[in-house]
């Protein structure tokens, strides 16, 4: 027991202390190696401190074109990396085809290895090393022309899984909970956005349900949604963390001419399991979240400012409504209201070339849903019609380009897709709110598809006193929020709420990195 309990301090503190981490590097193996073979009430909460979801994403580190021109990095485990391309025609068609080599040397220990991905925009394709020496991926033939040009000119993408092979699996492990609909999910999601966005989540005071007079909701009024467990929750949370939004789904309350409340929403299931944008009575709408939604949502009521309320146009904003009803969520431009920068907009270690990578392999898997995620919204940027991602890469790259700077051209408004107009939750509401006359004059020149959820509850259009707010609001509450969370127990905090004026060009050109999400004045 006694060299247990020793072998197990030695290991603990060779991991632990950042000054004897030059000591570790003589053993024969690393202790983070050998960190999955202790017992999991030990190992475990050291992994956790080690690793974390994030550490799933993988890390561009170079594209290999040439036998002339080396490619070096450090890698997780082998320190000293070089790569480089030759191209041959052992298969004896018209482009031939080649073969990457690395050569691998200097690892930390002699129990790791280092997982890595290649891509080109027309192939993904993984190894791993585990000895130090020169390793090859054979490549018999290119896809055709395209495919032989492209990596004749960028080479062919090298992606380091940073975390390693036990890193990785232990990232997964992390990432896994955040799906699952259980209290497991729901811990995980909360510990996911507290440590990534410093994010905070203080209990309410019950009852976590307020009793809700309908009578004091009006038209305009903003429904902010945040979920925190299952499919639905784990998705909010990577939107948040990239996004910098506290929120996760919204929706717009209106009034129609009989007084009748509703409450209209891009994102309602149907009764075929399809996400469309819906407008139904606030009853059904209320009961669902409060007996049929098992993500756990926390709700908040957002109501306008009386002067931005006065200035709402209700016929205008009905007719918007009822032109977009059973049109499918807006999924062509979700990602693009996101990404306004070349560098600002990706937590660490997502990039652009991260985003190609993911998105080359999603279509291969899924060449249907990626063409609606985003091929068409690519096109339309470029001023095309039909081309696929490799298609697209391949045009970029033509015209002298990035796809990097293809990201963060701006959706436009009145762009219409092959299933009409695009609008995702949030601009589902903008644009209403745009069509009702709230951001004119400058309407024509705001394009509120370039707005993240945060860009939306920031905007200085809702109530500021506390007076008017309705008594039912936060009632028991000891923390007044300047509006009404009306469900969920943990505080839904929304910084920077109603403090923004809305300006020409709007969120085309704004950072968003966390964990503080800074964005310069009048991006």
């Amino acid at each position: 027991m006694a060299k247990k309990v020793a072998w197990l301090l030695l290991l603990l503190i060779s991991v632990c202390v950042p000054g004897l981490q030059a000591w570790a590097l003589k053993l024969p193996f690393h202790p983070r190696d050998v960190l999955p073979l202790l017992p999991r009430q030990v190992s475990w909460p050291i992994l956790n401190r080690l690793h974390s979801a994030v550490d799933i994403l993988p890390v561009f580190v170079g594209a290999a074109s040439s036998p002339d021109e080396f490619l070096e990095w450090k890698g997780a485990c082998f320190y000293k990396n070089k790569a480089w391309m030759v191209f041959h025609n052992k298969s004896g068609t018209q482009f031939g085809g080649g073969t990457l080599h690395i050569k691998v040397s200097n690892a930390h220990s002699w129990t790791c290895m280092d997982l890595y991905i290649f891509a080109t925009p027309y192939r993904v394709t993984w190894d791993y090393y585990f000895l130090a020496r020169e390793h090859t991926l054979d490549i018999k033939a290119w896809e055709g022309k395209a495919e032989y040009e492209y990596v004749k000119n960028h080479g062919l993408s090298i992606f380091l899984l940073q975390a390693g092979m036990l890193g990785t699996l232990e990232a997964l492990w992390e990432v896994f909970p955040l799906f699952t609909n259980t209290g497991w999910g729901e811990n995980s999601n909360i510990n996911f956005l507290e440590k990534h966005m410093g994010a905070s989540f203080g209990v309410r005071p019950q009852p976590w349900v307020t009793n809700i007079s309908t009578d004091d909701i009006h038209s305009g009024d903003f429904l902010a949604v945040s979920k925190i467990r299952g499919r639905w929750g784990a998705f909010e949370t990577l939107e948040k963390w990239v996004s910098g939004a506290y929120a996760g789904h919204t929706a717009v309350c209106l009034r129609d001419s009989n007084g009748k409340l509703w409450v209209g929403e891009s994102g309602h299931e149907n009764e075929a399991g399809e996400d469309i944008i819906a407008v139904m009575p606030w009853e059904e709408w209320w009961n669902f979240e409060l007996n049929k939604d098992d993500s756990n949502p926390h709700i908040a009521l957002l109501p306008l400012h009386p002067d931005v309320r006065a200035r709402f146009n209700e016929t205008a904003a009905w007719e918007y409504a009822v032109s977009m009803i059973g049109k499918p969520y807006g999924y062509h431009n979700m990602i693009f209201s996101w990404i306004d920068t070349l560098t600002g907009n990706y937590p660490p270690p997502l990039d652009a070339n991260v985003v190609a990578c993911v998105m080359t392999i999603w279509s291969q898997i899924q060449p249907d849903y990626a063409a609606n995620m985003w091929n068409e919204a690519l096109n339309k940027r470029l001023g095309t019609k039909g081309l696929d991602l490799p298609e697209v890469l391949v045009e970029v790259e033509k015209r002298g380009s990035s796809f990097d700077e293809l990201l963060t051209i701006p959706e436009q408004d009145d762009w219409v897709y092959s299933d009409g107009k695009s609008a995702s939750c949030i601009a589902f509401i903008l644009e209403m709110y745009k069509e009702a006359g709230l951001f004119d004059p400058i309407a024509s020149s705001v394009q509120v598809t370039e707005f993240t959820i945060k860009d939306a509850y920031i905007l200085n259009f809702f109530e500021n006193n506390s007076s008017r707010l309705p008594k039912w609001c936060n009632d028991g509450d000891t923390v007044k929020l300047p509006y009404c969370q009306i469900k969920g127990k943990y505080r839904l905090e929304l910084p920077g709420y109603n403090t923004m004026p809305p300006y020409s060009h709007m969120n085309e050109r704004c950072p968003s990195l966390p964990p503080k999400y800074s964005r310069p004045n009048g991006c």
